[in-house]
This record gives C-alpha cells, sequence and structure tokens, in this order.
C-alpha cells in the first residue's frame, strides 16, 4: 500500500513524542500528516443540584475549549516548523463519539498512528484503537515506547492463521513485505483443517507472498501451552524483526475484552511495533 497521508491523534495532557515519531514517519515516506487534537468534553450535570453547579460546568467547559485551540495553534507551528506538509484539526467530543469522529478522519488517511504517550492514557489508546480498526477500513501503527517507526522494515513478523483479518493486514503491508530483507509467516499450533490452514499450513500465503518477490520463510511454532501472544512476541525476538504484522480482533470486542485474546495481549503489552487492520 503506498503511504501518502498519515494520520496521529493527539490529546491535551500528552506531550509531543508521538508527534515527532508521525512526523519522522511522513518525512521518510514523503507523506503528509493529518493532525487530529481531542480534548474530552465532561458529562453535564444532572439531578437536583444541575442547577447550582451548571455555571462552574460551562465555566470548566469554556475554558478547556481554548486550551484545546491553543494547543492545536502550538502543533500547527511545531510541524510548520517541521517542513511537513500537514493539517491540524481539534475536536471537542462527548466520550461516546470520540470514536466515530476517529473513524471517520482516518478514512481520509492511509495509516492512523498510535505511539507510546497515547498508549499510557487509557481513555485516548482505547478510542484510537478502537476507532482505527473498527470504524476507519485503513490500518493502524502500533509504536510501543523504545521502538523507531518506520514504513521500511528489514525483518517483519505476519501472525498468520487464515482468518480475514490477518490475509487483510497482510495485504495493507504488501509493499513493505516486498521490501524487506525477512519475511517470516508465523503460525502458532496450525489449524491442518481444510477449512483454516490446510495440510501444509503457510504453504499457500507463503506462496502468494513469494509471487510478489517478498523473501519468506514460514514458520509453524508450537504454543506448549503459552499464551499464542507470548509465543509471537517471543518469535519476533528471535527473529530480530522489526515490525509485526498481523489482523485485529478476529473474535468480537466483548469477547475479548471479557475471556482476552491474541489481539488484547498484544495491544496491552506491545514489545515491538505492530502493522494491525481489520
Amino acid at each position: 500500500m503506498s503511504i501518502k497521508t498519515i494520520m496521529c491523534v493527539v490529546g491535551l495532557k500528552v506531550g509531543d513524542h508521538d508527534l515527532q515519531s508521525a512526523i519522522s514517519l511522513c518525512n521518510e515516506n514523503q507523506a503528509r500528516l493529518l493532525v487530529l487534537v481531542l480534548a474530552f468534553a465532561s458529562p453535564p450535570p444532572i439531578g437536583d443540584y444541575a442547577s447550582t453547579i451548571s455555571d462552574v460546568w460551562l465555566e470548566e467547559r469554556t475554558r478547556e475549549i481554548h486550551k484545546l485551540k491553543k494547543r492545536a495553534a502550538t502543533i500547527a507551528k511545531l510541524v510548520e516548523t517541521a517542513g511537513v506538509s500537514a493539517s491540524v484539526q481539534s475536536e471537542y467530543l462527548e466520550f461516546a463519539s470520540a470514536v466515530d469522529e476517529i473513524g471517520r478522519r482516518g478514512r481520509c488517511s492511509d495509516l492512523t498512528l498510535i505511539g507510546s504517550e497515547a498508549l499510557k492514557s487509557s481513555v485516548l489508546k482505547t478510542k484510537i484503537i478502537e476507532g482505527a480498526l473498527f470504524e476507519s477500513a485503513r490500518p493502524l501503527l502500533i509504536v510501543p515506547e523504545g521502538c523507531i517507526p518506520t514504513l521500511t522494515p528489514k525483518r517483519i513478523l505476519v501472525a498468520w492463521d487464515s482468518r480475514a483479518e490477518a490475509a487483510r493486514a497482510m495485504r495493507e503491508a504488501l509493499d513493505m513485505l516486498v521490501g524487506a530483507d525477512e519475511v517470516h509467516i508465523t503460525i502458532v499450533d496450525p489449524d491442518t483443517s481444510s477449512s483454516m490452514n490446510g495440510p501444509e499450513p503457510g504453504a499457500d500465503v507463503g506462496a502468494y507472498l513469494a509471487h510478489h518477490g517478498a523473501k519468506v520463510t514460514v514458520d509453524r511454532l508450537p504454543s506448549g501451552g503459552a499464551e499464542i501472544a507470548d509465543v509471537l512476541k517471543q518469535h519476533a525476538v528471535d527473529t530480530a524483526a522489526d515490525l509485526i504484522v498481523m489482523g485485529g480482533y478476529g473474535h468480537s470486542r466483548l469477547r475479548e475484552r471479557v475471556f482476552g485474546g491474541v489481539t488484547k495481549s498484544m495491544i496491552d503489552d506491545p514489545t515491538i511495533s505492530i502493522l494491525m487492520a481489520r
């Protein structure tokens, strides 16, 4: 996929590290930057005391909107100084509408980046991930602390389970996969049934990528009772991977939240950059 526009979502109470990562990524790829600056509105007062505190609530709302505009203006100057083609937009949102708004803005970009600062903010992290994965129809690049964002990784691990989400992520990353020095198609506890991986797990997807020119190795790994996410993370270390490519939420969000899952485990504790799509 040709990356020409990258979206970065920032909040009022985070620094500029994620923004700098996005600027670096745009410079690397001659891409345009879309910055969405968010502030979340406090719910309006209700109940018996609503009339007595409504003035306080309105004053707080006014202050937050002023801070948001000031933050957006500061960011606009920062990206202008960096010499990046950019659009800086701000929104003062109710919590309930944030996911839809992030998704709507994300549809006009090729990729949404979430960096280490947003990952530390539970509210911002949740809204960005859900908006990007479920509402934007675009991939999400997760860049944890200590990782340098890049769209030209040398070694890539593809977490493969034959599901549509994994196929979508792989297709979104195809240019990266073709350009990498090594691509490891990694299947943990492969299901050899005809409806999943088949009798030779990974052979079909390996051939597909090889026909595109990717340098592919298929790795079939037993979990040995360990969590699949932990096996993938360890294999990423063993193969010195720069990036993990994987599908997001093969099961419903509710099931992932209640019972856990590979997506949730990878998002909760990412160790290297992850390109995720659904």
